[in-house]
Formats: structure tokens, sequence, C-alpha cells
């Protein structure tokens, strides 16, 4: 029987993280590389990597840098090419953007773009992962939300109906390449304490009076009484990611504060 400390480790292993220059993707970047991994990390914020990648140094791991733009699938190809022959051991599909708009008012290529960010590169970065280690097997990582599930927020349905196909897409491809060796898994977070959720909710607070009730309703739901921070969704990454969830497939997991069970 492994001791826990050999269960939780990801030493040998090499993980690729997108979205990983802020927020929950740096949070699980770091405890990925604290665990042994070595990492892959990718974003359109080449600047932030750069800044994360000196921060890991600590850890002693080997860190590799991609700025690529996943909402275009010719560059999640170029990045597969160039990581040929070392193709990751762990994929977490994390970047996603939080664009609020009235339904009403959405057009086809705020719409797109919403979908070719939150969707459609875990779509393309899965084909690769799979199509690439399909001898091999590999654990896979998609991040949802709880708005796929119980949508709470108004002025986010093409955010909430990406973040519903991503949870249906880690279901069917866990059912679908378990018997080849994937580990395939979800996580839901909820309300995350992140630059990008800051940077959204001052945005719309200027204009919008009315989400301070929006916030005071969604924060009473919680029975933790309190938002959550990057690292606690980073922790149960790398659960997911390590041998402790060795028998978890097609598993999405809340992490959420009590959100949906209120």
């Amino acid at each position: 029987m492994k001791k826990a400390e050999e269960l939780v480790s990801l030493k040998g292993k090499t993980s690729l993280i997108t979205g990983a220059a802020s927020g929950i993707g740096k949070a699980i970047s770091m405890r990925f590389a604290e665990a042994g991994a070595d990492l892959v990390l990718v974003d359109i914020q080449n600047n932030k990597l750069q800044i994360l990648k000196e921060e890991l140094k600590e850890f002693k791991v080997k860190v590799k840098t991609y700025k690529v733009d996943i909402s275009k699938k010719k560059e999640i190809d170029k990045l597969w090419t160039r990581l040929e022959g070392r193709e990751p051991d762990i994929l977490v599909n994390n970047a996603g953007i939080y664009p609020f708009k009235k339904f009403t008012e959405v057009d086809e290529d705020f719409y797109n773009n919403v979908m070719n960010i939150n969707l459609n590169s875990m779509v393309w970065m899965c084909h690769q992962m799979i199509s690439r280690r399909i001898k091999s097997g590999g654990t896979i990582i998609n991040t949802g939300s709880i708005e796929a599930l119980l949508p709470f927020k108004k002025d986010l349905a093409p955010y909430s109906v990406s973040k519903a196909g991503v949870l249906a897409l880690t279901r069917s491809l866990a059912n679908e390449y378990g018997s080849k060796g994937f580990k395939i898994n979800g996580i839901i977070p909820g309300g995350i304490v992140t630059p990008g959720t800051k940077s959204a909710a001052k945005g719309l607070l200027k204009f919008k009076f009315g989400l301070f009730k929006t916030a005071k309703d969604f924060t009473n739901r919680l029975s933790l009484g309190r938002l959550g921070e990057p690292d606690e969704v980073a922790r149960v990454a790398l659960f997911l990611a390590s041998d402790l969830s060795s028998y978890m497939s097609g598993a999405l997991v809340a992490v959420d504060g009590g959100f949906l069970s209120a």
C-alpha cells in the first residue's frame, strides 16, 4: 500500500495547465509544482507567465511557458506539435472568460468568442491529449462552473451554455476513454475570488447598483458563509491529478462553499 505522501506526489509527471498566469490556474500551477510535477504553462498573458515562472523556481521543477490564444484551434494544434514526443501526463483545462452581456444584446461574435475560449478550446485540447496518448492514457481535469447547473447571475447565458458543455464533454470522454487508461474528471468552482472575477464585478458595479443585492443573495446561499480562494480549487485539482483519486472517473466535484446544496 502506498503511503499518503506517495499518493499525492506528482514527481516524474508533466502537467499542462491552461489559463495558468493568474487566478485558479496560477494556484494550480503552484500546488502541482509543490507536488513535484514538471509544468507546461499556457496563457495569452506572457508577461504574467514569466512572473509565475520566476515564482516557481523555489520548487526546482522544470517549467516551460507558451503564449497561446486558445480561442484559435490552429494555435492549439501548433502548441501540441511543439510538444510532440514530450506530451504531458496531466492536462488541466482551466482557461476561461466571464463576460456579462444582456442576452438580447449578444451578437454572433460575442457568442462565438465565449464558446471558443470556454468550450471549444477544451474540446481541441482533449482531442490532442487523447489522440497522442491513446496507448498510454493520462489524466484530464476540466474546469466548469456552478452557473452550468444553477444559473444565478443575470447576463451570463453564453457563459452558462459554454460551461454546461464542459460538464457534458467531461462525462462523455470519461465514459468513452476510461478503458484506454484515461482518468477524466471535472471541477465545478463556485464564488472564487480571482483577478478575473474582481475585474468583472468592478466594471459592472459602476453601472448596475442592483448587483449589490445579487452579491448579497449569492453570499447568503453559501453554507460556509464566505467566498472561496483560488488555492481551495487548486487543492481539489491536485487531488484529482494524483493517485488519491485513482478510482474516480467522470466525477464533477463542486468547490462552491455549499452553494449548490443550499
